[in-house]
């Protein structure tokens, strides 16, 4: 494959993940597949028996309001994933989120159409991921996957941060990673790194997470405005959630 058909591959797959990504930010009617009960962004939440009764059977894929997010399925649920709390400590005012336990939700704009369960060859004990949309045009996502052996998580956290780097050198124009840096949480490692727009401006970060067998994947984009510390203070609080 010659340089210039690689360009034009990645930057189809782009356009897909960029196309799917304004239908999922577009989503205003909150709803639970496979629930009874829907509410929308207007603040209004499934009751408790509700919420128990959806925790209780295999999600496909869910939208839910940020309040409803911590339920969480056995294993790596959700509630693992991060919060509305964490990214309004950020400055971003959430007002939607979807979630999906079935790993097949699209890692990063950098990875194309790859989804956590195709990289682990559905060997996961479980998956989880999340969509955030804000207030503004930010957008943050996390996928997540715990595996059976230390050794699995050792060899997905390397296939993580080969899909990332990928994206660090890219030609004059397009947007790419800059360089990686490392953070250290209550034992969970990740490798951070600030994104760039076609300008050189900074425009959001994505990240590796690592803790015990789980490993992650976090992508803020859209995020012009003290990135530096939004995106380190995300992924400090991916890595703190990835860990429980």
């Amino acid at each position: 494959m010659t340089e210039n058909q690689a360009v034009q591959q990645k930057s189809v797959r782009r356009n897909r993940v960029a196309a799917a990504a304004c239908f999922a930010a577009s989503l205003i009617t909150v709803s639970v597949v496979g629930g009874s009960q829907s509410a929308t962004a207007d603040g209004t939440a499934p009751d408790a028996a509700h919420r128990a009764a959806v925790a209780a059977q295999p999600v496909t894929g869910a939208t839910a309001h940020p309040a409803a997010v911590a339920a969480a399925a056995p294993g790596l649920g959700s509630a693992g994933l991060v919060q509305s709390e964490d990214s309004s400590r950020q400055g971003l005012n959430p007002v939607g989120a979807t979630i999906d336990l079935t790993g097949r939700e699209g890692l990063s704009a950098c990875s194309g159409e790859e989804t956590m369960r195709g990289l682990t060859a559905g060997k996961a004990t479980g998956y989880a991921s999340v969509t955030w949309t804000f207030d503004t045009d930010s957008r943050l996502k996390e996928s997540a996957a715990s595996a059976p052996t230390g050794t699995a998580a050792d060899s997905w956290e390397k296939q993580l941060v080969a899909l990332v780097q990928e994206c660090q050198d890219e030609p004059a124009g397009h947007w790419y990673y800059g360089a990686a840096h490392t953070l250290t949480v209550n034992g969970g490692t990740a490798r951070w790194y600030l994104s760039y727009n076609g300008d050189g401006a900074v425009s959001g970060g994505a990240a590796v997470l690592r803790t015990g067998t789980r490993v992650a994947v976090v992508e803020l984009t859209g995020r012009p405005t003290d990135v530096p510390a939004s995106v380190e203070g995300v992924v400090t609080a991916a890595l703190n959630r990835l860990r429980s």
